[in-house]
Protein backbone atom coordinates (compact mmCIF):
# COMPACT_ATOMS: atom_id res chain seq x y z
CA UNK A 1 0.00 0.00 0.00
CA UNK A 2 1.11 3.56 -0.67
CA UNK A 3 0.03 5.56 2.40
CA UNK A 4 -0.98 9.20 2.37
CA UNK A 5 1.34 11.40 4.42
CA UNK A 6 -1.56 12.27 6.73
CA UNK A 7 -2.94 8.74 6.99
CA UNK A 8 -2.43 8.53 10.73
CA UNK A 9 -4.38 11.68 11.49
CA UNK A 10 -8.06 12.03 12.24
CA UNK A 11 -9.76 12.85 8.94
CA UNK A 12 -11.00 16.16 10.32
CA UNK A 13 -7.36 17.28 10.72
CA UNK A 14 -6.31 16.25 7.21
CA UNK A 15 -6.24 18.86 4.47
CA UNK A 16 -8.76 16.81 2.47
CA UNK A 17 -10.68 14.28 4.60
CA UNK A 18 -11.77 12.44 1.45
CA UNK A 19 -8.30 12.05 -0.04
CA UNK A 20 -7.19 8.40 -0.24
CA UNK A 21 -5.37 7.00 2.76
CA UNK A 22 -3.85 4.39 0.46
CA UNK A 23 -3.91 3.62 -3.23
CA UNK A 24 -2.28 0.89 -5.30
CA UNK A 25 -2.53 -1.47 -8.23
CA UNK A 26 -3.10 -4.88 -6.65
CA UNK A 27 -2.10 -7.97 -8.69
CA UNK A 28 -4.95 -10.50 -8.57
CA UNK A 29 -3.68 -13.08 -11.04
CA UNK A 30 -4.51 -13.93 -14.65
CA UNK A 31 -2.54 -10.85 -15.76
CA UNK A 32 -4.96 -8.46 -14.01
CA UNK A 33 -4.05 -5.63 -11.65
CA UNK A 34 -6.94 -3.84 -9.95
CA UNK A 35 -6.86 -0.27 -8.66
CA UNK A 36 -7.70 -0.13 -4.94
CA UNK A 37 -7.94 2.86 -2.62
CA UNK A 38 -9.07 3.43 0.95
CA UNK A 39 -10.54 6.54 2.58
CA UNK A 40 -11.65 7.74 6.00
CA UNK A 41 -9.81 6.56 9.08
CA UNK A 42 -7.85 3.34 9.40
CA UNK A 43 -9.65 2.36 12.62
CA UNK A 44 -13.12 3.20 11.28
CA UNK A 45 -16.05 0.93 10.42
CA UNK A 46 -14.90 -1.23 7.49
CA UNK A 47 -16.88 -0.86 4.25
CA UNK A 48 -16.40 -1.55 0.56
CA UNK A 49 -18.00 0.28 -2.36
CA UNK A 50 -18.89 -1.56 -5.57
CA UNK A 51 -19.30 0.48 -8.75
CA UNK A 52 -21.80 -0.23 -11.49
CA UNK A 53 -21.67 -1.12 -15.13
CA UNK A 54 -20.16 -3.63 -15.22
CA UNK A 55 -17.16 -1.73 -16.47
CA UNK A 56 -17.63 1.84 -15.23
CA UNK A 57 -15.14 2.31 -12.37
CA UNK A 58 -15.19 4.30 -9.12
CA UNK A 59 -15.33 8.10 -9.06
CA UNK A 60 -13.92 10.55 -6.46
CA UNK A 61 -17.46 11.48 -5.38
CA UNK A 62 -18.12 7.89 -4.32
CA UNK A 63 -15.69 8.44 -1.44
CA UNK A 64 -18.04 11.10 -0.10
CA UNK A 65 -20.81 8.60 0.52
CA UNK A 66 -18.93 7.57 3.67
CA UNK A 67 -18.46 9.79 6.73
CA UNK A 68 -14.64 10.00 6.96
CA UNK A 69 -14.80 10.30 10.75
CA UNK A 70 -16.78 7.08 11.03
CA UNK A 71 -15.69 4.74 8.22
CA UNK A 72 -12.68 3.03 6.76
CA UNK A 73 -14.02 2.60 3.22
CA UNK A 74 -12.33 0.68 0.41
CA UNK A 75 -13.12 1.43 -3.23
CA UNK A 76 -11.80 -0.47 -6.23
CA UNK A 77 -12.11 -0.59 -9.99
CA UNK A 78 -13.22 -4.06 -11.03
CA UNK A 79 -11.22 -6.10 -13.53
CA UNK A 80 -10.81 -4.27 -16.82
CA UNK A 81 -12.57 -1.14 -15.52
CA UNK A 82 -11.45 2.36 -14.59
CA UNK A 83 -7.80 2.49 -13.60
CA UNK A 84 -7.39 -1.30 -13.42
CA UNK A 85 -5.12 -2.99 -15.94
CA UNK A 86 -5.27 -4.17 -18.67
CA UNK A 87 -8.04 -1.72 -19.41
CA UNK A 88 -11.06 -3.37 -20.97
CA UNK A 89 -9.64 -6.88 -20.53
CA UNK A 90 -12.46 -9.45 -20.56
CA UNK A 91 -10.39 -12.63 -20.30
CA UNK A 92 -10.52 -14.15 -16.82
CA UNK A 93 -13.23 -11.63 -15.99
CA UNK A 94 -16.32 -13.26 -14.46
CA UNK A 95 -18.48 -12.79 -11.39
CA UNK A 96 -16.55 -15.46 -9.44
CA UNK A 97 -13.31 -13.65 -10.31
CA UNK A 98 -14.69 -10.37 -8.90
CA UNK A 99 -15.83 -12.09 -5.71
CA UNK A 100 -12.37 -13.63 -5.29
CA UNK A 101 -10.81 -10.20 -5.85
CA UNK A 102 -12.95 -8.77 -3.04
CA UNK A 103 -11.71 -11.47 -0.69
CA UNK A 104 -8.12 -10.70 -1.67
CA UNK A 105 -8.73 -7.01 -0.92
CA UNK A 106 -10.34 -7.82 2.43
CA UNK A 107 -7.40 -9.98 3.45
CA UNK A 108 -4.91 -7.36 2.20
CA UNK A 109 -6.43 -4.78 4.54
CA UNK A 110 -6.74 -7.22 7.44
CA UNK A 111 -10.51 -6.69 7.62
CA UNK A 112 -12.56 -9.41 9.30
CA UNK A 113 -16.04 -8.21 8.28
CA UNK A 114 -17.29 -5.21 6.33
CA UNK A 115 -20.33 -3.35 5.11
CA UNK A 116 -21.06 -3.80 1.39
CA UNK A 117 -22.41 -0.85 -0.62
CA UNK A 118 -23.32 -1.07 -4.30
CA UNK A 119 -25.79 0.18 -6.89
CA UNK A 120 -27.17 -1.39 -10.07
CA UNK A 121 -24.46 -3.85 -11.21
CA UNK A 122 -22.74 -3.03 -7.91
CA UNK A 123 -25.86 -4.37 -6.19
CA UNK A 124 -25.56 -7.60 -8.21
CA UNK A 125 -21.98 -8.05 -7.09
CA UNK A 126 -22.84 -7.09 -3.50
CA UNK A 127 -25.54 -9.77 -3.28
CA UNK A 128 -23.40 -12.42 -4.98
CA UNK A 129 -20.47 -11.72 -2.65
CA UNK A 130 -22.67 -11.69 0.45
CA UNK A 131 -24.24 -15.02 -0.51
CA UNK A 132 -20.79 -16.52 -1.12
CA UNK A 133 -19.29 -15.11 2.12
CA UNK A 134 -22.14 -14.18 4.51
CA UNK A 135 -19.88 -14.45 7.54
CA UNK A 136 -17.76 -11.59 6.14
CA UNK A 137 -20.64 -9.11 5.80
CA UNK A 138 -21.91 -6.81 8.55
CA UNK A 139 -24.58 -4.97 6.55
CA UNK A 140 -25.60 -4.24 2.95
CA UNK A 141 -26.75 -1.01 1.30
CA UNK A 142 -28.08 -1.36 -2.23
CA UNK A 143 -29.26 1.21 -4.75
CA UNK A 144 -31.38 0.16 -7.72
CA UNK A 145 -31.44 -3.62 -7.32
CA UNK A 146 -30.25 -5.54 -10.39
CA UNK A 147 -30.36 -9.33 -10.07
CA UNK A 148 -28.35 -9.94 -13.23
CA UNK A 149 -31.12 -11.69 -15.18
CA UNK A 150 -31.99 -11.53 -18.86
CA UNK A 151 -35.61 -10.87 -17.91
CA UNK A 152 -34.60 -7.57 -16.31
CA UNK A 153 -32.71 -6.51 -19.43
CA UNK A 154 -35.62 -7.44 -21.66
CA UNK A 155 -37.96 -5.51 -19.38
CA UNK A 156 -35.77 -2.39 -19.65
CA UNK A 157 -34.89 -2.40 -23.36
CA UNK A 158 -37.85 -4.24 -24.91
CA UNK A 159 -40.73 -3.16 -22.63
CA UNK A 160 -39.98 0.07 -20.72
CA UNK A 161 -38.07 1.63 -23.62
CA UNK A 162 -40.90 1.46 -26.22
CA UNK A 163 -43.55 2.35 -23.63
CA UNK A 164 -41.85 5.46 -22.30
CA UNK A 165 -39.60 6.45 -25.23
CA UNK A 166 -41.19 5.11 -28.43
CA UNK A 167 -39.08 7.36 -30.67
CA UNK A 168 -35.91 6.33 -28.88
CA UNK A 169 -36.96 2.69 -29.19
CA UNK A 170 -37.26 3.16 -32.94
CA UNK A 171 -33.77 4.68 -32.98
CA UNK A 172 -32.41 1.81 -30.87
CA UNK A 173 -33.83 -0.84 -33.19
CA UNK A 174 -33.04 1.20 -36.27
CA UNK A 175 -29.33 1.12 -35.48
CA UNK A 176 -29.47 -2.62 -36.25
CA UNK A 177 -29.88 -4.23 -39.67
CA UNK A 178 -33.52 -5.13 -40.20
CA UNK A 179 -32.85 -8.87 -40.12
CA UNK A 180 -31.29 -8.56 -36.63
CA UNK A 181 -34.16 -6.72 -34.95
CA UNK A 182 -36.12 -9.79 -33.85
CA UNK A 183 -33.55 -10.52 -31.12
CA UNK A 184 -32.13 -7.04 -30.54
CA UNK A 185 -30.32 -7.69 -27.26
CA UNK A 186 -28.39 -10.64 -28.66
CA UNK A 187 -27.68 -8.64 -31.82
CA UNK A 188 -26.33 -5.69 -29.85
CA UNK A 189 -24.10 -7.82 -27.65
CA UNK A 190 -22.76 -9.74 -30.65
CA UNK A 191 -22.05 -6.53 -32.55
CA UNK A 192 -20.45 -4.79 -29.56
CA UNK A 193 -18.05 -7.72 -29.11
CA UNK A 194 -17.23 -7.91 -32.84
CA UNK A 195 -13.58 -7.11 -33.57
CA UNK A 196 -14.44 -4.81 -36.47
CA UNK A 197 -14.63 -1.14 -35.35
CA UNK A 198 -17.16 -0.44 -38.11
CA UNK A 199 -19.48 -2.93 -36.42
CA UNK A 200 -18.78 -2.49 -32.71
CA UNK A 201 -18.43 1.32 -32.75
CA UNK A 202 -22.00 2.32 -33.71
CA UNK A 203 -23.49 -0.52 -31.63
CA UNK A 204 -21.54 0.46 -28.50
CA UNK A 205 -22.55 4.11 -28.82
CA UNK A 206 -26.22 3.27 -29.46
CA UNK A 207 -26.33 0.93 -26.46
CA UNK A 208 -24.52 3.40 -24.19
CA UNK A 209 -26.64 6.41 -25.15
CA UNK A 210 -29.92 4.51 -24.87
CA UNK A 211 -28.98 3.14 -21.45
CA UNK A 212 -27.91 6.61 -20.32
CA UNK A 213 -31.27 8.12 -21.27
CA UNK A 214 -33.14 5.32 -19.48
CA UNK A 215 -31.04 5.88 -16.35
CA UNK A 216 -32.07 9.51 -15.82
CA UNK A 217 -35.51 10.57 -14.65
CA UNK A 218 -35.24 13.85 -16.56
CA UNK A 219 -32.78 13.22 -19.36
CA UNK A 220 -31.48 16.14 -21.39
CA UNK A 221 -31.89 14.14 -24.60
CA UNK A 222 -34.46 11.60 -25.75
CA UNK A 223 -33.22 10.47 -29.20
CA UNK A 224 -30.09 8.92 -30.66
CA UNK A 225 -27.97 11.06 -32.94
CA UNK A 226 -27.03 9.07 -36.08
CA UNK A 227 -24.01 11.33 -36.70
CA UNK A 228 -22.68 10.59 -33.21
CA UNK A 229 -23.15 6.84 -33.59
CA UNK A 230 -20.85 6.79 -36.59
CA UNK A 231 -18.21 9.18 -35.24
CA UNK A 232 -14.57 8.23 -34.89
CA UNK A 233 -14.15 9.58 -31.35
CA UNK A 234 -13.38 7.67 -28.17
CA UNK A 235 -15.74 4.80 -27.50
CA UNK A 236 -17.51 4.38 -24.14
CA UNK A 237 -16.05 1.53 -22.10
CA UNK A 238 -19.09 0.07 -20.37
CA UNK A 239 -20.94 -1.45 -23.37
CA UNK A 240 -18.09 -3.88 -24.00
CA UNK A 241 -17.97 -5.19 -20.43
CA UNK A 242 -21.76 -5.22 -20.22
CA UNK A 243 -22.06 -7.21 -23.44
CA UNK A 244 -19.49 -9.69 -22.12
CA UNK A 245 -21.36 -10.20 -18.86
CA UNK A 246 -24.90 -10.07 -20.23
CA UNK A 247 -24.10 -12.50 -23.05
CA UNK A 248 -22.99 -14.93 -20.33
CA UNK A 249 -25.99 -14.38 -17.99
CA UNK A 250 -23.63 -12.53 -15.63
CA UNK A 251 -21.97 -15.89 -14.93
CA UNK A 252 -24.79 -16.99 -12.65
CA UNK A 253 -27.41 -19.73 -12.63
CA UNK A 254 -30.92 -18.65 -13.60
CA UNK A 255 -32.58 -16.81 -10.70
CA UNK A 256 -29.55 -17.41 -8.49
CA UNK A 257 -29.68 -14.29 -6.30
CA UNK A 258 -33.34 -14.67 -5.31
CA UNK A 259 -33.05 -18.44 -4.91
CA UNK A 260 -30.10 -18.10 -2.53
CA UNK A 261 -31.41 -15.10 -0.58
CA UNK A 262 -31.71 -17.27 2.51
CA UNK A 263 -27.95 -17.00 2.86
CA UNK A 264 -28.48 -13.32 3.75
CA UNK A 265 -30.45 -14.16 6.90
CA UNK A 266 -29.21 -12.10 9.83
CA UNK A 267 -27.53 -9.48 7.63
CA UNK A 268 -29.32 -6.11 7.88
CA UNK A 269 -29.95 -4.39 4.57
CA UNK A 270 -31.40 -1.18 3.16
CA UNK A 271 -32.37 -0.80 -0.48
CA UNK A 272 -32.59 2.72 -1.92
CA UNK A 273 -34.94 2.70 -4.88
CA UNK A 274 -36.00 5.43 -7.29
CA UNK A 275 -39.75 5.34 -7.86
CA UNK A 276 -39.39 5.82 -11.63
CA UNK A 277 -36.32 3.70 -12.30
CA UNK A 278 -36.82 2.23 -15.80
CA UNK A 279 -33.66 0.09 -15.73
CA UNK A 280 -34.09 -1.43 -12.27
CA UNK A 281 -37.75 -0.86 -11.31
CA UNK A 282 -39.11 -0.97 -7.74
CA UNK A 283 -40.69 -4.40 -8.28
CA UNK A 284 -37.23 -5.98 -8.30
CA UNK A 285 -36.23 -4.43 -4.99
CA UNK A 286 -39.51 -5.50 -3.41
CA UNK A 287 -39.09 -9.05 -4.74
CA UNK A 288 -35.68 -9.19 -3.06
CA UNK A 289 -37.02 -7.70 0.16
CA UNK A 290 -39.75 -10.36 0.26
CA UNK A 291 -37.16 -13.15 0.52
CA UNK A 292 -34.68 -11.20 2.68
CA UNK A 293 -36.56 -10.45 5.93
CA UNK A 294 -33.74 -8.37 7.38
CA UNK A 295 -33.99 -5.79 4.57
CA UNK A 296 -36.18 -2.79 3.87
CA UNK A 297 -36.84 -0.64 0.79
CA UNK A 298 -36.56 3.15 0.94
CA UNK A 299 -38.31 4.70 -2.06
CA UNK A 300 -37.13 8.01 -3.44
CA UNK A 301 -40.00 9.85 -5.09
CA UNK A 302 -39.34 11.79 -8.29
CA UNK A 303 -36.16 9.83 -9.02
CA UNK A 304 -35.06 7.27 -11.57
CA UNK A 305 -32.00 5.04 -11.74
CA UNK A 306 -29.09 7.45 -11.41
CA UNK A 307 -27.26 8.03 -8.15
CA UNK A 308 -27.47 11.71 -9.05
CA UNK A 309 -31.22 11.94 -9.57
CA UNK A 310 -32.74 14.23 -6.91
CA UNK A 311 -32.68 12.67 -3.45
CA UNK A 312 -30.96 9.41 -4.34
CA UNK A 313 -27.42 10.21 -3.23
CA UNK A 314 -28.65 11.66 0.09
CA UNK A 315 -30.79 8.57 0.67
CA UNK A 316 -27.80 6.29 0.07
CA UNK A 317 -25.70 8.29 2.54
CA UNK A 318 -28.47 8.10 5.15
CA UNK A 319 -28.82 4.37 4.63
CA UNK A 320 -25.07 3.86 5.10
CA UNK A 321 -25.10 5.95 8.28
CA UNK A 322 -28.22 4.26 9.67
CA UNK A 323 -26.89 0.74 9.14
CA UNK A 324 -23.57 1.66 10.69
CA UNK A 325 -25.35 1.95 14.05
CA UNK A 326 -26.65 -1.63 13.69
CA UNK A 327 -23.32 -3.25 12.92
CA UNK A 328 -22.08 -5.78 15.44
CA UNK A 329 -18.49 -6.86 15.12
Amino acid sequence: MAPDADAGKSSSRRSDPFAPLTSQLLPVGDGHEIYVESVGRADGIPAIYLHGGPGSGCQPDHRRLFDPERFHAVLFDQRGAGRSRPKGQRNHNTLPHLIADMELIREKFGIERWMIVGGSWGATLALAYAQAHPNRVTAIVLRATFLGTRAELENAFLDALPRFYPDLSDDFLGALPEEERTQPLDSYWRRILDADPAIHGPAARAWHDTERILSEHASGRVRLDPATLNSTGTLPATPFMEAHYFQNDCFMKAGQLLAEAGKLNGIPGLIVQGRYDLLCPPATSYALCAVWPDSDVRLVEGAGHSLYDPGVRDAVMRAIADLASKITT
